[in-house]
């Protein structure tokens, strides 16, 4: 966090993000609380966004993943990376599929809570009988 006297710091990135719309209000207060954070942040980020083998089309659909996944359920992100996909040359199936895959995310619950149940179940069963 800055303190009161030190001057304001630069953030060329946040301001990017905002102008090219790939921006979260959520991170609104975190850029207030720390703007230097955001911006190194933002930095880290964009790493696999400028660089690396992967063609945008496949860095799209794997952000549309990652925004629709049960762990984040971001639409504004699903939406924006949705069209990026589109305008980057998948096709519709190819996004439908994306979804398709993300849902197996889902059954960690049932992994999770069916075990659980059939415990709580059988000591239902033991203390009727005690």
């Amino acid at each position: 966090m800055k303190h009161k006297n030190q001057p304001p710091y630069a953030t060329p990135l946040t301001e990017e993000h905002i102008a090219n719309g790939d921006w979260n209000p959520l991170w609104d207060q975190l850029r207030a609380l720390d703007p230097e954070f955001m911006e190194s942040y933002l930095k880290f980020r964009s790493v696999p966004h400028k660089n690396g083998p992967l063609p945008k089309k496949f860095k799209e659909l794997i952000l549309v993943a990652i925004n629709a996944a049960t762990t984040h359920m971001y639409g504004p992100g699903v939406r924006r990376h949705m069209k990026n996909a589109l305008k980057a040359g998948a096709t519709p199936e190819e996004v439908l599929e994306v979804i398709q895959l993300t849902t197996v995310m889902g059954i960690h619950s049932c992994n999770l809570a069916v075990p659980i149940l059939c415990e709580e179940l059988e000591n239902a069963k033991k203390n009727l009988k005690n």
